[in-house]
This record gives C-alpha cells, sequence and structure tokens, in this order.
C-alpha cells in the first residue's frame, strides 16, 4: 500500500542523490588520486596500482550493498511491530536508514573489503604492507555506496571485465591506452549506472 504523502526520504530523494554523485565524482578526483600516489610509494607498476584500486571501488559497493540489505532487513522486522501508518512500512523503513546512516557499520565493510582484495588473484601486494593503507578511499567508496542504495532508484557501479569491448558511453580512455584498440585491457574506476544508463563515466585502458 502506498501512502498519500510521500516519506521524507521521497521527497528529499533529488538532492540526495545530486549531492551523492557530485561525492562520487569528488572521491575520484581527490581520494582515488591520494590512494593512487599512496601505492606508488610501494609498487612501480602503475597498472597494477590502477587494477588495485578498481578492485577496491567494486568490492566497496559490493560490501556496502550486502550491508544495506541486511541492515533494512533488520529495521524493517523492528518497526514492522508497531508501525500502522498513515505512511506505508516501506517508506518508514527508507526514512529510518536515511535519519539513521550513522549506524551503518562501516568498519566492518571496510574490512570485508580488504578481505576480498586479499584473495583476488587479478592484484598482488609487497608482502610488507596491507591494503588497508588505502583504508580512507575503501572507507568513503562504503559510505556513498550505501547511501546510493537509499535513492529511488539506487544508483550502482557498472561490471567491467578484461577484454570486453570498450563503450565510449561508458568510459573515458586512461591515458596509457591505444586509442586504435578496441578492447579493455584493465578498469581504472567503474562507471556510475542507474537503471543500468550510465549516469557518470568511468575510465578504462584499451590496448591491443
Amino acid at each position: 500500500l502506498r501512502s498519500c504523502s510521500p516519506g521524507r526520504a521521497r521527497r528529499t530523494n533529488a538532492s540526495r542523490r545530486a549531492c551523492l554523485v557530485a561525492r562520487f565524482g569528488d572521491i575520484y578526483a581527490q581520494e582515488r588520486l591520494d590512494a593512487e600516489n599512496l601505492l606508488r610509494t610501494y609498487i612501480s607498476d602503475m597498472e597494477m596500482v590502477q587494477r588495485i584500486i578498481y578492485a577496491a571501488a567494486v568490492e566497496s559497493f559490493h560490501a556496502a550493498k550486502m550491508a544495506y540489505r541486511q541492515f533494512k532487513i533488520h529495521v524493517r522486522e523492528t518497526l514492522s511491530i508497531t508501525h500502522s501508518g498513515p505512511e506505508s512500512l516501506e517508506d518508514k523503513v527508507l526514512d529510518f536508514i536515511v535519519q539513521h546512516e550513522d549506524l551503518y557499520d562501516v568498519q566492518a565493510s571496510v574490512n570485508e573489503v580488504i578481505s576480498s582484495m586479499n584473495i583476488n588473484p587479478k592484484i598482488s601486494f609487497p608482502p610488507e604492507v596491507d591494503f588497508i593503507v588505502i583504508s580512507t578511499l575503501i572507507r568513503e567508496l562504503c559510505r556513498v555506496a550505501f547511501s546510493m542504495q537509499t535513492l529511488i532508484p539506487p544508483l550502482d557501479i557498472s561490471f567491467g571485465i578484461d577484454g570486453e569491448l570498450f563503450s565510449e558511453n561508458k568510459y573515458y580512455r586512461g591515458v596509457d591506452s591505444d586509442f586504435s584498440a578496441a578492447l579493455v585491457a584493465y578498469h581504472v574506476w567503474p562507471a556510475l549506472m542507474e537503471n543500468d544508463v550510465v549516469i557518470m563515466k568511468g575510465r578504462a585502458v584499451t590496448k591491443r
């Protein structure tokens, strides 16, 4: 059942969406660059550095989406006990989550991301250091990814695989690209998506 008046989360959806899209762009421009510079002190191979950062972005969104689903289930079960209206239960759940995003255990997601990266066969790290050195980037990605799940519709990132056909609609070419190559060698940053439509391009490197 839908309520006659939408909840606060729905009413603020457009402004929250604009802020989160802008924040995702800021993370690319600032925290990603900081992480890249930090990784370069340990790793000379720029491709590996960029693969690590891309993996961090993908794993952060995955961890945050899983955390959001679990959090939403818990909130719905709790609120359903006393819910009577006039707004729908779903609106009430969404309003609660938006107003209490500080209850999201972002550190648990950061730990999950680092664990996943440690077993990712496409990336490697010198044994004397740990992926925790880029935890600031991971934390900010988890936060924005979690908040993006409260939007209607939610925002997500594109799923990219090495060797896929390069899409001008989805990616910009990285500086190390062979601009005549048609296939993606590796990804630098994911595209931001809304209902399978690109709203912010990612970046990928093409090589023959």
